[in-house]
């Protein structure tokens, strides 16, 4: 997370300015927003690709993830890439932003880990277990632990349950939603919590090895936990930003998948 905090302020300047700035021919800038490391991991050597074309991309780091969608918004950046459909789904039917999925790039394991049990049959009637509060990940991480055998929820909730919709909770787990970043904080005091990929991998984990409960994307149905590229409504067929996607859904991203991650980010354009 240090990593994140240096970032964001060395982005501070790229902030303040607004407005359009990829019109220029010669020199074509584009402001990125991005949440974790490992998103300007994936977005490094596209920079420099793409330098070389004459297009200019600034990555934009922000505190939290409720901050990418409000800039894009805004046009204090002209793209973003940190979140899943059901994600940007819920940002835009809540806060009205005018903002659209215009490319989609991985599906980011959600596992559970534990530092205090190798295996989820080792959980105890009442142990606590943390899980992202926001909805959509929330609803995502209930979904894993049903396919864990821990809980059941209303098939009616889809791939978006909320803690109300559970039904079944045989061993009256202590469900605890807490902020997104914040989940792996809570591993000394949990029996277990679901965490997502990116988070995982900023505090330390390997997605790979580390987990003592594998996400399997089986489980989802629609492409409702499929990362994305947004853009404004209005700019969604931006020529440049066809450029980009290409750029993006192209080997060179596969291997910082296969290098960096260890197999936990999956391509999801193919």
């Amino acid at each position: 997370m240090l990593n994140i905090l240096i970032i964001a302020l060395l982005s501070i300047f790229v902030i303040i300015s607004c407005g359009k700035s990829y019109s220029n021919e010669n020199n074509e800038v584009v402001r990125v927003g991005f949440y974790t490391d490992s998103e300007y991991q994936i977005w490094t050597p596209i920079v420099s690709k793409l330098s070389n074309e004459g297009i200019s991309i600034e990555l934009v780091a922000f505190a939290n993830t409720r901050m990418p969608n409000q800039a894009l918004n805004n046009g204090d950046i002209d793209l973003n890439a940190f979140q899943h459909h059901a994600y940007l789904d819920d940002e835009v039917s809540n806060l009205g932003y005018d903002i659209v999925a215009i490319a989609d790039t991985y599906i980011s394991a959600m596992n559970i880990y534990s530092q205090n049990i190798s295996n989820v049959s080792e959980i105890k009637r009442g142990d606590k277990v943390a899980i992202p509060n926001d909805p959509s990940n929330e609803g995502r991480a209930l979904k894993v632990l049903e396919a864990a055998g821990l809980i059941k929820v209303r098939p009616e909730a889809g791939d978006l349950p909320s803690v109300s919709d559970i039904i079944e909770n045989p061993l009256e787990l202590d469900i605890l939603p807490v902020e997104i970043g914040s989940v792996p904080s809570y591993l000394p005091e949990v029996a277990c919590a679901v965490i997502n990929g990116h988070v995982a991998i900023d505090f330390g984990l390997n997605p790979g090895t580390d987990y003592i409960f594998k996400d399997d994307p089986s489980i989802y149905s629609g492409n409702a936990f499929v990362n994305l590229i947004a853009a404004r409504t209005e700019d969604k067929d931006n020529p440049i930003f066809k450029k980009i996607i290409e750029t993006y859904q192209s080997d060179l991203v596969e291997e910082v998948y296969s290098n960096n991650y260890k197999g936990s980010y999956l391509p999801a354009w193919k």
